[in-house]
């Protein structure tokens, strides 16, 4: 089994690309491939508690990646400083997620044998 790692960078409402980097994670995933998240930069409001997307006639992100449980991936990471940069703590995620330091990412990502930045 492979271990694959999926980098989220863009926004949570960024027209279809959250729907679509769920939708290959979750596919991965039920090919039983162990399967960890990152969220770095404007990523981190995928995660945001709260959201009110339908006044854009969008879908509320956090509420998609509830499926992830479903499917065995529960390897979630968000690093501490997209967090503090955007003014977010961990409270304010809909989801639990380990915290990363900056500068632990690039040794984290070298212990996957796959990552997938989308």
């Amino acid at each position: 089994m492979k271990s694959y790692l999926f980098v989220l960078r863009k926004p949570a409402h960024n027209g279809i690309y959250v729907q679509e980097m769920l939708d290959i994670i979750l596919t991965t995933a039920a090919f039983d491939q162990s399967v960890s998240i990152l969220w770095l930069d404007d990523a981190v409001f995928q995660l945001k508690n709260q959201q009110q997307p339908e006044v854009l006639g969008m879908k509320d992100t956090a509420a998609m990646f509830h499926s992830l449980a479903l499917y065995d991936v529960t390897d979630l990471y968000i690093e501490t400083e997209s967090l503090q940069e955007r003014g977010l703590t961990l409270n304010a995620l809909c989801l639990p997620v380990q915290a990363l330091q900056r500068q632990q990412i690039g040794e984290f990502m070298q212990r996957f044998d796959v990552v997938f930045a989308g």
